[in-house]
This record gives structure tokens, sequence and C-alpha cells, in this order.
């Protein structure tokens, strides 16, 4: 990729940080650790990737992404803002009454979001499906599918893998974050995933494991699934939970956190800190 859409990436995943921290600052918690994680896969998909219409958003042919990590809503509805699906200063009413953007992910309530998830796991039959009616009506347009490493845990998500492989549903294209941890602690000590490229390469995924918070490597992985091909796509992305903050990269209970605002604009500061460099 070229210097100028590497840094233009970089300038817009510190921006979608920026929003996610804003947006749940005015709440005084929220689901920060996996939100900030995703970040850089949100600015790749919506930068460079994804044919969309914020003018339109239920564009028949449009690309969808399922966030079936429903609780990464307010790095999506960050991505969305910055990218004119509606005014930026209304994701400062995150789950609040009569808000557009509740703690997880809602098709009902926020233009933009194909799918409502949150309850774990139904987000990748919900993405297989759509990939699998796209392809019976013939439409070039893809769905990107973005699951935890933690929700995995889910049978539900193994059944939808070997049904996107055995029907060949190369239009789909999942990102796992693998961020290592889970509400409860890490993923290794609660029930271990080890060897997730191995995994999914066994289902019938064409697999490639990267450092999911590296642009550059984000947009080479996303750019190989265009080839088509017989098999579905699946980016294991090596992220840290929280990326971007660090006193929250380096809190151990970081999946949901309860801060005063003053602690809140310390990271807003560090963020906009690294905004600046891009500049």
């Amino acid at each position: 990729m070229d210097a100028e859409l590497k840094k233009s990436l970089q300038k817009l995943a510190a921006q979608i940080r920026i929003g996610t921290v804003e947006s749940i600052k005015s709440r005084g918690f929220g689901h920060i650790g996996g939100a900030l994680s995703v970040c850089d896969a949100l600015a790749v998909l919506y930068g460079s990737q994804m044919t969309v219409d914020p003018a339109n958003p239920k564009m028949p042919t449009r690309d969808k992404l399922v966030c079936s990590k429903g609780h990464a809503g307010p790095a999506v509805y960050a991505a969305l803002a910055l990218k004119g699906f509606y005014p930026y200063d209304e994701i400062k009413t995150l789950n609040q009454p009569g808000t557009k953007f509740p703690s997880h992910c809602d098709c009902n309530k926020t233009p933009g979001v194909d799918i409502t998830t949150g309850s774990l796991g139904q987000g990748t039959s919900l993405a297989a499906g759509i990939a699998l009616a796209d392809k019976l009506k013939k439409q070039s347009c893809r769905t990107f599918l973005i699951v935890g490493d933690g929700e995995i845990n889910e049978g539900q998500c193994w059944e939808a893998f070997m049904f996107a492989a055995a029907k060949k549903l190369s239009n789909l294209v999942v990102l796992i974050d693998w961020n290592k941890k889970q509400l409860d602690g890490y993923t290794k000590d609660i029930l271990p995933n080890e060897d997730l490229d191995g995994k999914m390469k066994a289902f019938g995924f064409e697999t490639v494991k990267i450092n999911g918070n590296d642009v550059e490597a984000l947009y080479e992985a996303l750019e190989n699934t265009k080839k088509g091909g017989d098999k579905p796509y699946a980016i294991v992305m090596d992220t840290v939970k929280g990326a971007g903050v660090k006193e929250v990269e380096e809190t151990m209970s970081n999946h949901s956190m309860t801060v005063g605002a003053d602690k809140f604009d310390e990271w807003l500061a560090e963020l906009r800190e690294k905004l600046a460099a891009l500049e």
C-alpha cells in the first residue's frame, strides 16, 4: 500500500478510537477494551474496503458488517459517524434514554448497522446467512464478520463456519479479534482456543494470522480476500484488548470499565496526541 493511504487509515483508526472513548465517557462506563481492539480493522474496512452509502444505508448491493461481538458497538458507531451516516456528536448519547446508540449494535436504531448483535455467537450464523443470500442472488457484495476470541467458545460459531465452507461462501470474510481476553479473564485460563488459524484452515477457510492493530497488515489481508475462489476467508487478528490507550491495555479487567471524567480526559489527550503526530 502507498504511504498516503497508510497514513489516511492510521488517522481514521485514531479518530475511531477518540470517538469510542468520547462516547463511553458520556455515559461514564462501557465496553472499552474490546471496542478499542477492533478500531484498526474498522478503519481499514470503512476506509478502503467496504462499498456503503451513508445516504442510502439499506442499499441492497452494499457490503455488510456483522459485528457479532456487539459490545464493540461504540467503535462501530464512531466509524459510521466518521463515514457520515449521522452527525458525530450524536454518538455521545451512548446507552442513554432515547438514544440511537445502545451499548450493543441494533439495526433497528442505528443507521448503517446491518444486524442486531450482542447475544454472543449468533452473529456468525447471521453473517453466513447473509453471505449465502447474496450469493444466491448473484450479488457482488461481501459480508464481513467481526467475532471475538472469547465468543467462539460458543458452539454455534463452529456450526456456522462449517456451513460457510460447505456452501463455498467466498464472499464471507471472518475477522477474529484474538485479543486473548474475555469478560472473566484470559481465554487461555477459561477455555483455551489455541491455534485458531489452524482450526479455521481445518474448517475449510483460506486463513491468515496477522497483527490486527496494524492497518497495513489488515489492508493486505483484506485485499487478498477479493480474489474470490471457493473458500470463505478468515483473518485471525492478533490484537491487544484496549489497544491505543496504554492504561486500558495494562488493566486486567478491561472488558468494561467505569472511571471518572478526568480519567477519560487523560485517555483522550493521549489519543489526540497520537493523531496530531500523524498530521
